[in-house]
């Protein structure tokens, strides 16, 4: 198996080989085009992330700059997910993202870890464990998600949060390390902020 071969396998590699740094390139110059677009071109950039991305969704919108190790070569979006600028998707392996969630600024998806012994982390040896976002989830501001995380539908992860553990759906989960604050209940079906009350007359 080739070191390229191995960056899906959950296994140590060496992730300066030549082969990855090769095809790495090539995906990096295509994130480079996106970032350097105009907002007014739309068209280009829709068409620019259907070739960077493994899988988007229709109605995607990712704010620039966008920085991602691969480009978004192994990102898979779902439908209508918005990012906040400065998305960073660390995507040496697979991240997943369910249909309507949304990104705030400065969220960084991560899936790369390197070894705890300092012998091999010497080498530049790399492992990568798959990210799972689920549908309808909204990641504050500058959230961080740690490799091999998985997080419910509909699940809030508030501002500056650092995910270290799985999410459970339909709840509310904020701090370093982040842990679930409370379910998502019907209180808040009636108030969008504070003492805010939604006007449920007025929503289309």
């Amino acid at each position: 198996m080739t070191e390229l071969e191995k960056i899906h396998s959950q296994d140590l590699y060496l992730c300066e080989s030549e082969e990855i740094m090769s095809e790495q390139c090539a995906c990096l110059e295509k994130q480079y085009d996106y970032n350097a677009t105009r907002p007014s071109e739309a068209e280009k950039r829709e068409a620019l992330l259907k070739e960077m991305f493994a899988e988007i969704g229709e109605g995607c919108y990712i704010e620039p700059p966008l920085h991602s190790n691969w480009g978004g070569h192994n990102v898979h979006f779902g439908k209508h997910v918005y990012a906040n600028f400065n998305l960073t998707l660390v995507d040496d392996t697979h991240i997943y993202v369910g249909d309507n969630t949304m990104l705030g600024p400065n969220v960084v998806l991560a899936t790369a870890g390197h070894p705890i012994e300092p012998s091999l982390r010497e080498k530049a040896y790399q492992y990568n464990i798959p990210v799972r976002i689920g549908n309808n989830c909204w990641l504050g501001a500058g959230v961080i998600v740690l490799p091999g995380i998985t997080i419910g539908d509909n699940t809030v992860v508030g501002a500056g949060s650092v995910v270290t553990k799985d999410l459970p759906p339909n709840v509310i989960a904020v701090g370093n390390p982040c842990r679930v604050l409370r379910p998502i209940s019907e209180k808040d079906r009636e108030f969008f902020f504070k003492n805010k009350k939604i006007n449920w007359d007025n929503i289309e």
